[in-house]
């Protein structure tokens, strides 16, 4: 089961992706908001043919959900209705802090970090999420 995932932020989303058994994630790119957006999407859900969506969800550290959160909802909401897949949220509490941890673990630049570390959130995103449903069938 491929599941493709989304780390939306306001200015650009890190996208992931699993191996077609559900077992690894790795980095696809980021998107950066525009006009062609959708399209590159579009092209994305082609490639991979996901059979689940997951979305993080950027909840605040006391579990609610602020703007940020409903912003993600809207663009769940839109992925169900373009491409008629099911859409699952993940908490992406701390993903991209974790991101921002290995990347600097790594050494890299800040340069080369703000270039990358939307797509490493999305693959700790995914990461948790494939973790979960290991779990569940094991």
């Amino acid at each position: 089961m491929r599941v493709l995932a989304f780390d939306y932020g306001t200015r650009s989303m890190g996208v992931a992706v699993s191996d077609e058994l559900g077992v690894t994630a790795q980095g696809v790119k980021v998107i950066r908001h525009g006009p062609h957006w959708w399209e590159e999407i579009a092209e994305l859900m082609e490639m991979y043919s996901p059979e689940c969506i997951v979305v993080g969800l950027p909840r605040n550290m006391d579990g609610s959900c602020g703007p940020s959160a409903e912003k993600a909802k809207g663009f769940a909401r839109e992925l169900e209705k373009r491409f008629h897949r099911m859409v699952v949220f993940w908490d992406e509490r701390l993903s991209t802090v974790g991101a921002g941890r290995v990347l600097l673990e790594a050494d890299l630049s800040r340069r080369k970090r703000k270039k990358v570390i939307d797509k490493m959130a999305a693959v700790f995103i995914l990461e948790g999420y494939l973790a979960r449903q290991y779990n569940r069938r094991s």
